[in-house]
């Protein structure tokens, strides 16, 4: 932000794709050309746009749902009652902290420039590479849970049968319908996020109340009792552990779900305001999905018929109990709204991914990099980086399937990787803040300001909930992810000290940003004459 001061002086031309907006947004475009970068993409989204992208993406009725085994048959009620709220804190402090940083640094790619200005090109560079493996891998994760969860609904009734083939022609649909929206635009992307933010809000509280409705009785000690359901008690969802261990790991399915909230500092450059908009986004994402989604879970729960029947059921308990308790009718509703919203789901985690790929190839941090970072004139898309990040979504979801490590599949240790991935790109930045703030690499806070005490706090805390999710993480059926972090740490110092090191740049600092000013204005005067 220092940037910014020296240069207040200069005269900031009116974005790119919005000509003639506000005195607000003019002040958005003041900052971003502070930071070296010109308006390239359409800035058309407002505080609850940018709320709505990471609340979808969180997406309660997706990890919600299809990973809802990890707590039924792991502790049981307690693993919703009690560990919901936990796990979403673990995850949810990264968010509290990340706002203060992205209130001072709103740009795309956040996490990838804020590893850059508070640490150095190092650390921005390992931050980017955790980042997009960790979102390329979780738009694959995600689209096969809506997958099965289309299979589990609809299949029986289609006469679908589950093999690769079927399920890879599946995704690249999806997933190509998913990147077409994007392609088209921020103001279609974003119209049709809202509206899954209101479709999250409505279908949770509509499946909360049907299954209240739908409860044999209201046996809320359920929900504080803690069971043991690991090895066959559970459907072989978690091998045998101890009680202990087995509530630890059913925190997986809260973290597991509240991730992808750096979507919203992914589409920075596109929110008005965004040095507001974008923390209150992240922060709020976090805080409806937590009370929502435990309040549904917890209905879910109480509606159950037996809970020793349903922990048996394993990864099949939601549709088990849905056509076990709930009239067909209102079950087909719930259904549809459902996968609506995880395709959604999926939807804006295109757009999350696309931008960090755009970002750090306008850097040069990525092979292909100036195809990767152009903007299409007519949309005001990244469209090469959309499709590319598409492209890898689909190639990892085949690829996984058809290779085991043992009797493990590549893809469900992989998923646990991506957790661990995304968790470390939210860590680095985090811990790096601690030792900058009030430094010169982070003199100026933004306007969402916790104060340095209140930063120290939630720095440290996230801290300690890497160290949890860590663990948890590595733990067996998914051992095997220790492996693959350890490995990815070793190929990055390679390639690091072996090549990028003296080749990659970072994002622009110091006279490099002055210098950069003419370069601006010509490229948005270049999309400014395309656009006409």
């Amino acid at each position: 932000m220092a940037a910014y001061q020296n240069l207040k002086g200069h005269t900031s031309m009116n974005p790119a794709s919005q000509p003639g907006t506000d005195a607000p947004h003019d002040d958005d475009v003041k900052v971003l050309h502070s930071m070296g970068y010109a308006q390239q993409l359409s800035r058309r989204m407002g505080v609850f746009s940018n709320f709505a992208i990471s609340f979808s993406i969180i997406c309660i009725l997706s990890g919600g749902i299809n990973s809802l085994a990890q707590g039924t048959s792991g502790a049981g009620g307690a693993a919703i009652g009690i560990g919901w709220p936990i796990g979403c804190l673990i995850s949810g402090v990264f968010a509290l902290a990340m706002a203060q940083i992205s209130s001072a640094y709103p740009t795309a790619g956040g996490l990838y420039h804020w590893g850059s200005i508070l640490g150095n090109r190092f650390t921005g560079w390992l931050t980017a590479w955790f980042n997009l493996l960790g979102l390329v891998t979780v738009l694959g994760a995600i689209n096969v849970g809506t997958y099965y969860f289309f299979f589990g609904a609809f299949g029986p009734t289609l006469g679908m049968e589950d093999t690769t083939t079927t399920r890879v022609i599946f995704l690249a649909i999806l997933t190509g319908l998913q990147a077409l929206c994007n392609h088209l635009g921020i103001g279609l992307t974003a119209r049709l996020t809202d509206f899954s933010g209101y479709l999250i809000f409505a279908t949770a509280l509509a499946l909360t109340i049907v299954c209240l409705i739908s409860a044999p009785s209201f046996e809320f000690s359920r929900l504080v009792t803690f069971g043991n359901y690991s090895g066959e008690a559970g459907g072989s969802v978690w091998p045998q552990v101890s009680n202990g261990w087995i509530f630890m790991l059913g925190l997986l399915l809260p973290i597991y779900t509240i991730t992808g909230y750096d979507a919203s500092a992914h589409t920075s450059e596109e929110t008005r305001n965004a040095a507001m908009s974008v923390p209150r986004g992240m922060v709020m994402s976090v805080a409806w999905s937590l009370l929502f989604g435990w309040v549904m879970l917890s209905a879910f729960v109480l509606m159950l018929p037996s809970m020793d029947e349903a922990a048996k059921q394993g990864w099949n308990v939601f549709f088990w109990a849905m056509n076990t308790q709930v009239n067909p009718l209102l079950k087909d509703a719930l259904y549809v709204a459902i996968f609506i919203s995880q395709v959604l789901c999926g939807l804006a985690t295109v757009t999350s991914v696309s931008r960090m790929i755009f970002a750090f190839s306008r850097d040069g941090g990525l092979p292909f990099s100036k195809a990767l970072s152009s903007v299409s004139p007519t949309f005001r898309s990244p469209v090469a980086a959309i499709w590319t990040g598409a492209t890898l979504a689909v190639l990892f979801d085949w690829g996984s399937s058809v290779i085991s490590v043992g009797e493990t599949p590549v893809y469900t240790i992989v998923v646990s990787c991506t957790v661990i991935f995304l968790f470390f790109s939210f860590i680095i930045p985090i811990v790096l803040g601690l030792f900058a703030y009030g430094t010169s690499k982070w003199p100026t806070m933004g306007p969402w300001n916790i104060g340095r005490f209140w930063y120290t706090v939630f720095a440290l805390l996230s801290v300690l909930s890497m160290v949890i999710i860590f663990v948890i993480g590595i733990q067996p059926p998914n051992d095997w992810a220790l492996y693959i972090t350890i490995g990815f740490l070793v190929l990055t110092a390679i390639v690091w000290f072996g090549f990028e090191a003296r080749r990659f740049q970072g994002p622009p600092v110091g006279d490099v940003i002055v210098k950069r000013q003419a370069e601006i204005a010509a490229a948005e005067a270049a999309l400014n004459r395309k656009t006409l």
